[in-house]
């Protein structure tokens, strides 16, 4: 075995920048520091709110935004640095093109220009705290996740609150136009019955118009108040458990450690190969004259001549 010194190729510049920039929006204080800034821009939108201290503040409210957005925008750079050596997989997390989105919109003309826009999309950054808060985000997913069974929730309680409300046109109109003038009118009057906000007022001027009107009352409310009510704090359980089984099982990648190695990495797995091939050469060699067969006819030195046959 040659004594020389294999050639290492050299590592792509991208990776090891994706490396370092791993390293860094996998480190503890990064995530602590962009959690800062979000909440230090919610600050400032809050502190816009208060027409005196705007005025008074004004120049330095519009510097401090400026260095929230500088901050958002180093911070998407160095997670797009982060999948430089695979860029695909950037664009296949949800909340990366949330951000992204965020932070390209502050940088449109029509947005700049658009005071309410650009304040609606200020908000829309203290929503990335998610990202760094595992328990709100599986929150949020929850919440994505249950929009079909509300939305199926929210037919069947529309077909509940229009039949009530025509049975109570039918009853009550005459009798309490205020509340049952319309079918708009009973709509808005059961919708509000339904967080049993002044249910007794109700029942007790519905007695006054008929006893019937008990009967009108306690159904609407057992299938309003009670079954609908459960069967959406149900989906959203439901869909709560899912969520949390997605971000258990899909871990978040920030997170992962880099595996990429490096120069240093590879000259010593190649410098321990190299002392392997070497004992285990000089093994070879220590045992081959012993260990070695000898066919019949053949002498041990090659190089002497064959002895004669008497």
């Amino acid at each position: 075995m040659t004594g020389t010194t294999p050639s290492i190729r050299p590592v792509p510049a991208r990776v090891s920048l994706a490396s370092w920039c791993r390293r860094v929006t996998g480190a503890r204080w990064f995530a602590a520091g962009v959690v800062g800034l979000i909440l230090a821009n919610a600050a400032l939108l809050g502190a816009e709110t208060y027409p005196g201290l705007a005025a008074e503040w004004h120049t330095a409210l519009r510097l401090a935004e400026r260095a929230c957005v500088a901050g958002f925008t180093v911070e998407i750079l160095l997670r797009l640095g982060a999948h430089a050596d695979r860029p695909r997989d950037f664009f296949r997390d949800p909340w990366n093109l949330f951000d992204l989105a965020v932070v390209l919109s502050a940088f449109l003309p029509a947005v700049r220009e658009n005071t309410t826009v650009l304040r609606l999309l200020r908000l829309a950054r203290v929503l990335r705290t998610a990202r760094f808060l595992p328990q709100l985000r599986i929150v949020l997913v929850a919440v994505a996740r249950s929009l079909p069974g509300t939305v199926s929730f929210l037919l069947v309680g529309a077909l509940l609150l229009y039949v009530y409300a025509m049975v109570g046109w039918v009853f009550f109109a005459r009798a309490d136009p205020e509340h049952y003038g319309s079918i708009g009118r009973a709509v808005l009057t059961l919708f509000l019955l339904m967080t049993l906000d002044g249910i007794g007022d109700a029942v007790h001027a519905g007695l006054a118009i008929s006893r019937w009107s008990l009967l009108y009352y306690a159904s609407y409310v057992l299938l309003a108040s009670f079954v609908l009510v459960n069967v959406l704090i149900g989906v959203v359980l439901t869909s709560l458990e899912e969520a949390r089984e997605m971000e258990q099982s899909h871990p978040e990648p920030r997170t992962a450690p880099d595996h990429t190695p490096t120069p240093a990495d590879l000259l010593a797995r190649i410098a321990t190969a190299r002392r392997a091939l070497d004992d285990l050469e000089q093994s070879l060699s220590a045992t081959a004259p012993e260990a070695a067969p000898r066919e019949p006819g053949h002498t041990a030195d090659r190089g002497a001549p064959p002895s004669s046959v008497p």
